[in-house]
């Protein structure tokens, strides 16, 4: 799989090139993230926060279920949110893999009113195979939704608007896949080690301690 490090640069949320990767510096900031971008990746009311909600900095990621690399990053991230207590993540469902990836994103979103997101979020990727719409739902039931809420839930405003929103920001930033992670003014594509994801939160910290 191949890894990209992508700047996040100055533009407004309407114009975002993607260039190299930048040479971050805590008083250096030749190409910081524009606030109504950084606000819309990371205080959508839309998305999925776990970790701490207060955290002193924020790591988004952007995903599949039918993503084969995404997959394997649900234990690093696992690992980094249970063991960085100051870590605030935003999950940004970006299904693009087909209808099967929406409806599921769909359904994932929709557990969040039920107070089930971790768990079908998990669910969904030890599925074995496609994650279709058949293999969502014994995923629901298996966590114990409500299927006939999570349904009706699937249907709510808040979860159009938020896929819409992710495929506008992927689009606007020019991401070229997931999983992408961003933190701070740096984006990551690809699967990445438990050491790479915290050494992309320290340098946010640093770039915007």
């Amino acid at each position: 799989m191949q890894r990209r490090n992508l700047i996040l640069a100055g533009a407004s949320l309407l114009s975002l090139p993607v260039l190299g990767r930048p040479a971050l510096a805590k008083k250096t900031r030749e190409n910081p993230m524009p606030e109504d971008l950084r606000k819309a990746l990371e205080r959508d009311p839309t998305s999925p926060v776990l970790g701490n909600p207060q955290g002193d900095i924020t790591l988004t990621e952007f995903f599949d279920y039918n993503c084969p690399f995404c997959r394997k990053m649900v234990d690093p991230m696992h690992r980094l949110i249970t063991s960085d207590k100051n870590l605030r993540v935003v999950f940004r469902e970006w299904p693009v893999f087909g209808e099967d990836s929406e409806f599921a994103a769909r359904a994932s979103l929709a557990s969040l009113q039920q107070g089930k997101y971790w768990q079908m979020h998990t669910a969904l990727f030890r599925t074995k195979g496609r994650v279709t719409e058949v293999a969502t739902m014994r995923a629901a039931r298996e966590v114990g939704l409500d299927i006939a809420r999570l349904e009706r839930d699937m249907a709510a405003e808040q979860i159009e608007r938020h896929i819409s929103m992710s495929h506008m920001l992927a689009e606007h930033m020019g991401l070229v896949g997931t999983p992408t992670f961003v933190a701070g003014d740096e984006g990551a594509f690809g699967q990445y080690s438990l050491a790479d994801l915290r050494g992309l939160v320290e340098r946010a910290r640093e770039t915007l301690g």
